[in-house]
């Protein structure tokens, strides 16, 4: 089950097929290519001194090195690293404090972080490569056997560690094997339903949980386009190379639909679109459907659990036609090889199943990680008895389809009622004008925390404060409607899209000691 084999099937198969093509440097590599620098690559970083179980990190944009290394290290046994290039360096030398690993390859774009970086942590071997960098990469490949790599890697040998976005606290390294990883694939393989034909667009960083959505495709010996996203490039990229198929944040759709061209573009090599990061409110799921000639599927997972539940093609036309529209609200159930409940966080027993009684999701599940690597504590509190708990709070139909109303700890408390932010943001998003909008509790003397929205208006659209409080307000009990709205120009997010709602707390909530 190595991973790190996927480009050698294909090698043997289809060796003058094009397997990667990235258009931030306008490359293609077929997949000949593509394993003949998989297996220089795992050799020199061996030549290196490395053994099995070391931790190699990266720090680039998405490229075909990017993904070469993560294959690479599956292949020669070692643990890749991505790196968040967003992060401040600060923070990202306490993931590399926190992980260690043997070697940094950087990206010349990001060569000057890595020279800060060696001020500040120990790391043996740094390597770069790109226009700005110093070709240490390439010459460290150009310089390494081709000879096939012969260390015995099992099921459940670590792959990569992916670090968590930190919406609710300190990011966290998750582990996962060459097993999971597998059992997330296979989940994605019937969700997405991947045919032989598909060209898979990754929009998302290889630095997160999409990279494993990408891998897959690759596995099924389909093309994989690679971009950094740009809502113009991405059509682009769609019409020119055929895509079939992506993943997409609620954020990336809404910048698509909203170009003024978007009708220009053919569109028609589109057969499946997956959108996930975090709900989508019903109307902009209907607009997608309107929008993209293709159907659509919503993912719920994270990077302790990869893929857990999915609403289907067919869950959303059944929608559209007037059947369980309510479901548009859902994401889903329990993915090919997962189990999920919504427990009683203090009993553990399943919660009604009538839509109304809210529960904590808990995922049983091989794509689950292994644990958090060096936080023993916090990993029995998150895997318990084979369940990992997730932290999400949700309700679930006698179908068992689950309908996520907050995380835990953003969950708002007004009057002694909860208020969960999901609803009364899919109120305010019901107005024409609103791109995209987060909803979080602030201090209020009277009633302990008042509701404060924060909205990101469509590009030529305008709508006032009160406007979006009546929209709100139409929608809503009256206990629930913002009491204000802020108008900013974006939202905080972590690596998923999912939007940092402690950033926008933490102004409000500085010298209080709880909801920070």
């Amino acid at each position: 089950m190595n991973q790190g084999l996927i480009p050698a099937k294909w090698a043997a198969l289809t060796p003058d097929r094009h397997a990667v093509y990235d258009a931030q440097n306008d490359r293609r590599v077929t997949w000949r290519e593509l394993d003949d620098l998989v297996r220089t690559m795992a050799n020199g970083l061996l030549s290196l001194g490395l053994v099995k179980g070391d931790v190699v990190a990266m720090i680039s944009r998405n490229c075909v090195e990017f993904q070469a290394l993560y294959f690479a290290a599956g292949r020669a046994g070692l643990v890749t690293q991505p790196l968040n290039w967003r992060l401040a360096t600060p923070a990202l030398a306490e993931l590399l404090g926190d992980a260690r690993p043997k070697v940094l390859i950087a990206e010349g774009e990001f060569v000057e972080v890595m020279h800060e970086l060696q001020g500040m942590v120990d790391i043996p071997h740094w390597l770069s490569f790109g226009a700005d960098g110093d070709g240490t990469l390439h010459e460290m490949v150009d310089a390494a056997s081709a000879d096939e790599i012969r260390i015995p890697v099992a099921d459940e040998d670590p792959f990569f560690l992916l670090y968590t976005g930190g919406t609710t606290g300190p990011s966290k390294g998750a582990l996962h094997t060459h097993a999971s990883a597998a059992a997330g694939m296979l989940n994605q393989t019937v969700a997405e339903r991947i045919v032989a034909t598909d060209v898979y667009m990754l929009t998302g960083q290889m630095y997160h949980i999409p990279i494993v959505l990408a891998m897959n495709y690759l596995k099924h010996g389909c093309p994989l386009v690679l971009m950094n996203f740009e809502p113009e490039l991405a059509l682009n990229l769609i019409e020119a190379e055929k895509v079939s198929a992506f993943l997409g944040v609620t954020t990336m759709l809404n910048w698509m639909m909203a170009q003024k061209n978007f009708a220009s573009y053919d569109l028609s090599s589109l057969r499946n679109i997956q959108y996930g990061g975090g709900p989508m409110p019903s109307n902009i799921v209907r607009q997608a459907l309107d929008s993209f000639p293709c159907t659509l599927i919503q993912g719920y997972g994270q990077t302790e659990g990869t893929t857990m539940t999915f609403l289907s093609q067919e869950d959303h036309l059944d929608a559209v036609r007037g059947v369980h529209t309510e479901r548009l609200r859902s994401c889903g159930r329990e993915g090919f090889v997962t189990r999920v409940q919504v427990v009683d966080p203090l009993t553990g027993d399943p919660v009604p199943t009538d839509n109304a009684t809210p529960g904590e999701i808990i995922v049983k599940s091989p794509a689950n990680m292994i644990g958090y690597l060096n936080r023993p504590e916090q990993t029995e509190r998150t895997l318990r008895d084979g369940w990992m708990w997730t932290g999400d709070i949700a309700t679930w139909d006698d179908e068992r389809y689950v309908f996520i109303v907050d995380r835990a700890k953003d969950m708002i408390i007004s009057g002694g009622e909860n208020i969960y932010s999901v609803q009364v943001e899919e109120a305010i998003a019901t107005h024409p004008a609103v791109l995209e909008c987060a909803v979080i509790g602030v201090p209020d003397e009277e009633w302990g925390e008042s509701v404060k929205g924060f909205v990101v208006l469509k590009p030529g659209h305008e709508a006032s404060e009160q406007d979006l409080i009546d929209q709100a307000r139409a929608n809503l009990a009256g206990y629930q409607k913002p009491r204000s709205i802020e108008f900013v120009a974006e939202l905080p997010k972590a690596p998923t899209g999912k939007i940092l709602k402690r950033e926008l707390r933490r102004p409000y909530w500085e010298g209080h000691t709880t909801n920070v």
